[in-house]
């Protein structure tokens, strides 16, 4: 495995606005995420997680710093230019009814990925659509059989199992997951969160994973990065920051998880 990293953030800074009315989503930010790492990036509503992953999938732009992918800078880069960077990074959004296309069959959106330009840059790229399609709706546990339906006729778990698949579809090397089961029902987040934890072992994948549950980032990730108002509070494996979180706010968060207390 590779000793460069996939990702390197330096100085990354998002603002939106100006004058007394600027905002700074994003402040400051830096890190280096290596082939097989597995982040979780947490934090409360308005910390910054969401517009920090938006930079690293060149969705929007930092206002100040660098982001690299493979060694190349991609802040500033033209869409015609983010070839590598689109064929190798796969994003799960957090509600699969807002980013499926209801108007399509869910076989055209699983396979959608597979027929972009941009992508056909690889040579790896699954060249019969029709194979890849059936591969990957069974490894979420869909039947191929269910290719021709729409999202409507799916509940909210499987939608989000057909996101998944799509996004498994070219085989990417990154998957950037936001909140992927905070829309879910409590019933079908472990089923989800158990799928994604068995296909990220099965490709060998990186993954940067996002959430306001330290709970969950803990099944799914073995690094975390604790942001706050923009910033980046503590970082650490998660054993460590675990067991012995160091900020106030880290251990603020902790304390807030739930937990269920049985009278004998």
């Amino acid at each position: 495995m590779s000793t460069d990293p996939l990702y390197r953030l330096r100085g990354v800074t998002r603002q939106y606005g100006r004058g007394s009315s600027t905002v700074r989503a994003v402040q400051d930010v830096g890190l280096d995420l290596m082939p097989g790492d597995r982040l979780g990036i947490v934090g409360e509503s308005g910390s910054g997680k969401s517009t920090l992953i938006r930079m690293m999938a060149a969705l929007d732009r930092p206002t100040d710093g660098t982001i690299e992918f493979r060694g190349t800078q991609i802040q500033s880069l033209p869409e015609r230019s983010l070839g590598d960077l689109r064929a190798s990074v796969q994003l799960v959004f957090q509600d699969p009814r807002s980013s499926l296309n209801p108007r399509m069959r869910v076989g055209e959106i699983i396979t959608e990925p597979l027929r972009s330009p941009l992508l056909r840059q690889r040579d790896d790229i699954p060249v019969d659509h029709g194979k890849r399609l059936a591969e990957v709706m069974e490894q979420v546990g869909l039947s191929a059989a269910q290719a021709d339906r729409y999202p409507h006729e799916f509940s909210g778990g499987q939608r989000q199992r057909i996101a998944i698949a799509r996004a498994l579809a070219p085989k990417p090397e990154v998957l950037i997951a936001d909140e992927p089961v905070s829309a879910l029902d409590v019933s079908v987040r472990a089923h989800v969160l158990n799928l994604l934890h068995e296909l990220v072992e099965e490709y060998a994948l990186t993954m940067v994973f996002v959430s306001h549950d330290l709970m969950v980032v803990r099944h799914v990730c073995d690094q975390v990065l604790v942001m706050r108002q923009g910033e980046v509070v503590e970082r650490g494996s998660c054993a460590k920051v675990y067991q012995e979180p160091s900020h106030p706010y880290t251990q603020d968060l902790l304390a807030a998880v739930p937990r269920i207390r049985l009278q004998s």
